[in-house]
């Protein structure tokens, strides 16, 4: 009886490899489109970033030349330190219209072509020829989330401070008079801090107990420990501790203290599209420490955080939108499908922008929000497959 079985199933482990030889997941004409797909998709990608940097070169030019002069700032180094860097900002921001455009441009060709024809009339579905397109929508939606979570907020951090330093002239070094929360129960206050020395003044720390004050630590000054093993070390200088124990209070005070608190530099310094030069581990880390906090306001991080998902999702709707727009031989050639092809995908950035602006400033849930445009594109795209002839 066992070895019935394990004949049985030796023979159809056979016979599915006889099959995978036949008729692999992935063939020639799979191989074609998905070097087809890509390929167009790069070169759209390499084109707009060409004449956007042309452009932005025009526009900064004096601004430039003024950073060569006076800072002594080589061209090398701004191309290495701006320009490069400003690269896998707006390849990504451009991402998912031109993952649409170069859809519809290469189908549609095809389809004049009459190549998608041929593959029909050689008995392949309209469902197996969408799997060269879904093989390369997944990759490229893995490229722009690994892009987006490491790389490019690497690069979005690097570009700003070179753009805020050199070109607007504008670099936020002090801050003053900031409270935060930085553990339950425990408010810390600076009067200044200053980010570059990571230093600061006028330092108290107050602990409640049952909202109740029980701990009132002040400061003259204190130092943030960046060699220092673990995170959150400080230094403390010229302190005194007040600690109330009901009606009695102990008094404590010395020239230096070295404690954690659980704050870092870049807590008490919020810049503008801050959230864009972090990468998405360090913005769950921020969210989850901003609500530990009690801060309301992360709306702008979650969404971002949300946006980066959704994004590379987008990829996989519109390619499948951009291929039932264009698969068939139309009379007026590629022109009427490339035309619906950018206002469907201008909508979608347009729509994109709007629900994510209610999630900031109008209290919707981000996560939904910036999920929305992907929904209803959804269910777009399941409509266009649907009347798709088969």
């Amino acid at each position: 009886m066992k070895m019935k079985i394990a004949k049985k199933i030796a023979e159809r482990i056979e016979r599915k490899r006889e099959d995978w030889r036949n008729s692999p997941p992935v063939n020639r004409i799979d191989r074609y489109l998905i070097k087809k797909f890509i390929g167009t998709y790069f070169f759209s990608i390499i084109l707009i970033i060409a004449i956007v940097i042309v452009f932005d070169f025009n526009e900064k030019i004096d601004k430039l030349t003024t950073a060569n002069k006076e800072f002594g700032i080589s061209w090398g180094r701004i191309f290495v330190d701006y320009y490069l860097n400003t690269i896998p900002y707006f390849a990504n921001l451009f991402s998912s219209l031109f993952v649409f455009i170069s859809v519809i441009f290469f189908t549609s060709k095809l389809a004049d072509r009459s190549e998608i024809i041929a593959m029909r009339s050689n008995g392949m579905s309209f469902r197996r020829i969408l799997r060269p397109y879904i093989i390369s929508a997944v990759l490229i939606g893995l490229l722009n989330l690994v892009l987006g979570a490491y790389v490019i907020p690497h690069s979005n951090k690097i570009r700003t401070d070179f753009e805020n330093q050199y070109i607007k002239k504008r670099q936020i070094t002090m801050v003053e008079n900031v409270q935060l929360q930085v553990d339950t129960g425990v408010i810390a206050f600076f009067s200044s801090f200053n980010i570059n020395t990571k230093s600061g003044s006028g330092f108290s720390l107050d602990k409640f107990r049952n909202k109740k004050l029980v701990s009132h630590l002040t400061a003259l000054r204190v130092q943030y420990d960046t060699i220092a093993d673990r995170r959150y070390q400080w230094h403390i200088y010229n302190y005194s501790i007040r600690e109330l124990h009901g009606m009695h209070e102990k008094i404590t005070s010395g020239f230096e203290l070295d404690t954690i608190i659980v704050v870092e530099p870049r807590d008490l310094l919020y810049t503008r599209n801050q959230q864009e030069t972090m990468t998405t581990p360090e913005i769950s880390e921020y969210i989850d420490k901003q609500r530990m906090r009690g801060s309301a306001n992360v709306s702008t991080f979650e969404v971002e955080y949300h946006k980066r998902f959704a994004s590379a999702f987008a990829a996989f709707i519109l390619t499948i939108i951009g291929v039932t727009l264009s698969c068939e031989k139309r009379k007026g050639g590629m022109g009427l499908s490339l035309g619906l092809g950018l206002a469907l995908s201008f909508g979608y950035i347009l729509f994109q922008t709007i629900s994510a602006s209610f999630a900031t400033n109008g209290g919707w849930p981000p996560m939904l929000a910036v999920w929305i445009p992907n929904i209803i594109f959804s269910i777009v795209a399941f409509v266009l497959y649907r009347r798709t002839p088969r």
